[in-house]
């Protein structure tokens, strides 16, 4: 073909293997630009046409939408961020597709006594499964005026993720905990733990930034399974509530302090289901305060023995 050569749209869906409906599509919407028209008014396309189809063919069966497919053409360094935006929604969906695998075994490996309960737990949790929830919850049960990075660094550790590639195990823990958090009790301040009300004389902001940084030490004794015991994240756990009520670390103070530390059920069983979704090398918060508070009783008792 000459450069001064010119198809119709008929001849050009031919040399491409398209059908003249598809050229006349994508011209339409200004991807195929024409040569110029025919004495009858009829359209033209130059030699550049027709490697112009097919990329946008190939773009397509990519199932790249036309406007991205157009943002391709027009831009040579778009490819890559509209191959990377494609790559991230195939991963959503494979994600969800996942998760849905995994919630029909739920309802197929269970009884049938336990069935309709199964699936009025899933059909509750949004598709794909939101943590919102569990954000909410979280704003209700924490103390009033904290700040926003606080709040947020506290939130970061105890909102769960959904597993990518869950077992059924944990989508039946997640349906579980969304339908615990979602209960009316938790939509109002009623919810809040009574160490957290303002009569307590406790100062929260100083409380949950101890906490933070008393979980985080504790870490590493968690992970190496190390049993509780005294030392600097206990230490680090106990100087927080000291201050956060306006007291010193004293012997006398740990031994109120334990005596204090009494579980809360609602925010116990919120633990349990959290550790059967998440990745046993990370521990809960749940977890870090029930080792630090092992770790003061047995200092206690050591010390009364």
């Amino acid at each position: 073909m000459s450069p001064d050569t010119t198809w119709s749209i008929g001849e050009l869906a031919e040399h491409a293997g398209a059908t003249v409906k598809t050229v006349r599509y994508y011209s339409d919407r200004g991807l195929l630009p024409e040569a110029g028209r025919s004495g009858g008014g009829h359209r033209r396309y130059g030699p550049e046409a027709l490697d112009r189809l097919r990329l946008i063919r190939s773009l397509r069966t990519l199932d790249l939408p036309v406007p991205e497919v157009g943002r391709v053409l027009d831009r040579e360094d778009a490819l890559e961020d509209v191959i990377a935006g494609q790559l991230r929604e195939v991963g959503s969906q494979l994600a969800a597709l996942r998760w849905r695998e995994a919630a029909l075994h739920v309802i197929q490996d269970c009884t049938p006594g336990e069935r309709a309960e199964r699936l009025r737990l899933i059909g509750a949790v949004p598709a794909p499964p939101s943590t919102a929830v569990f954000a909410r919850f979280w704003r209700c049960w924490l103390p009033p005026r904290l700040p926003a990075r606080l709040v947020s660094a506290i939130l970061e550790r105890a909102v769960p993720q959904p597993p990518a590639d869950p077992a059924p195990a944990q989508v039946l823990a997640f349906a579980r905990l969304h339908a615990f958090v979602s209960g009316p009790c938790f939509s109002t301040d009623r919810c809040q733990a009574a160490v957290h009300r303002a009569d307590t004389g406790y100062r929260p902001a100083v409380l949950y930034e101890g906490l933070v940084e008393a979980f985080a030490t504790a870490a590493p004794d968690l992970l190496a399974m190390r049993p509780p015991g005294e030392g600097e994240a206990l230490d680090c756990f106990v100087d927080a509530h000291a201050r956060a009520c306006g007291m010193r670390d004293t012997p006398d103070f740990r031994r109120q302090l334990s005596g204090r530390l009494a579980g809360e059920p609602r925010i116990d069983h919120y633990w349990q289901l959290v550790a059967e979704l998440t990745d046993p090398s990370q521990p809960t918060p749940g977890a870090s305060h029930d080792w630090l508070h092992a770790a003061l009783d047995h200092q206690l008792t050591q010390e009364a023995a």
